[in-house]
């Protein structure tokens, strides 16, 4: 039957493949504008962000730049998630703030600053002005993301699921770990990935025992919330654990806690996402979370995928980019290593 479902699931993300697949090769622009794929003309991007019914996001930024722009670009603007939503949301525009002509012209026309750090901001093509707030003095992904997602809404598109789950992600504020043992631990995964706050699940052992390591943000479930509803699922028969906290609420609900050991990592990580597919598809910790929930409840986990996870998802199967394990793999450097070696 999951077999079955998975057939399916490929079959309906096939017809989502954009010809060409340009955005497979990243241009070639100065490390301060990542791997976005900028247009440099004002006019043109008006004109195209006219023609297409979309905003025009515009980076002003330092090239060559400081090591504030450096980082700007090399740690946001290339991560996989950021490019795509610019790309697919907006216009995209790259005016240089330490150049004169055309650039200097731009820089003028929005009283923006010369030789400054990177600025955002999204504007209407007919009337040239802001519709959110203009990003400024914020290097931080959260704060990308956040710019990202209200310049979405304001053009009147809905916040696509795959950037909704990476700003979770990225604003988890009080993020803390423990381990549960129980019967088994991949029914803990996919139990645990179905409750909100919870950021990633690794299946191991500990002491012996089969145990989930389960990183959550406290900022959105409490250890009490974890704890009983993990209890609830059978996925607590003891917890090891030093945080005093966790061990209070452990005796409150007569749960056994054990001090916290050397963890080893199970064989078969994400067993859901593991004996599928999309066992060679890059994915964020929460998007693996709730893909691997999605499969094992036979429902389709497309919604929690970009369009361009499921093009290269697709190339993985069509043989074009060659299968490797990456379950539990840092996302952004996967993405670009599984590029790269196109």
């Amino acid at each position: 039957m999951l077999r079955y479902v998975i057939i399916v699931i490929v079959f309906l993300f096939s017809g989502l493949v954009v010809h060409g697949q340009q955005w497979l090769k990243a241009p070639s622009f100065p490390e301060e504008l990542g791997d976005v794929n900028w247009t440099r003309s004002y006019e043109t991007a008006i004109a195209t962000a006219t023609s297409e019914n979309k905003a025009v996001f515009i980076l002003f930024q330092e090239v060559p730049g400081c090591a504030t722009c450096r980082n700007y670009g090399n740690d946001l603007l290339t991560h996989p998630f950021i490019v795509e939503a610019i790309e697919t949301y907006f216009v995209p525009l790259a005016i240089y703030n330490n150049k004169r002509g055309a650039d200097g012209a731009i820089l003028r026309k929005f009283d923006e600053p010369s030789w400054n750090n990177p600025v955002s901001r999204i504007i209407d093509p007919n009337s040239e002005k802001d519709i959110t707030k203009r990003l400024n003095g914020k290097y931080d992904m959260a704060n990308l993301v956040s710019f990202i997602s209200n310049g979405i809404i304001e053009s009147g598109q809905l916040i696509p699921e795959y950037l909704d789950l990476l700003y979770k992600e990225v604003t988890a504020v009080d993020l803390r770990e423990t381990h549960l043992s129980m019967y088994c631990f991949w029914s803990g995964e996919k139990n645990l990935g179905s409750l909100d706050g919870v950021v990633s699940t690794n299946a191991g052992f500990m002491d012996g025992t089969e145990v989930v390591k389960v990183k959550y943000d406290a900022s959105k479930v409490s250890e009490e919330k974890l704890i009983l509803f993990a209890q609830e699922q059978r996925c607590a028969d003891a917890i090891y654990t030093n945080d005093k906290r966790e061990e209070k609420i452990a005796k409150k609900y007569n749960i056994l806690t054990k001090n916290e050991g050397a963890f080893k990592a199970d064989r078969e990580p994400k067993y859901y996402i593991y004996k599928s597919e999309f066992r060679h598809l890059p994915m964020t910790n929460l998007q693996a979370l709730k893909v691997n929930t999605a499969i094992s409840k036979q429902i389709s986990p497309v919604e929690y995928l970009s369009p361009r996870q499921l093009e290269l998802l697709q190339l993985i199967k069509d043989g074009k980019i060659v299968k490797e394990d990456v379950i539990d793999k840092d996302f952004n450097d996967l993405w670009h290593k599984i590029l790269g070696s196109k």
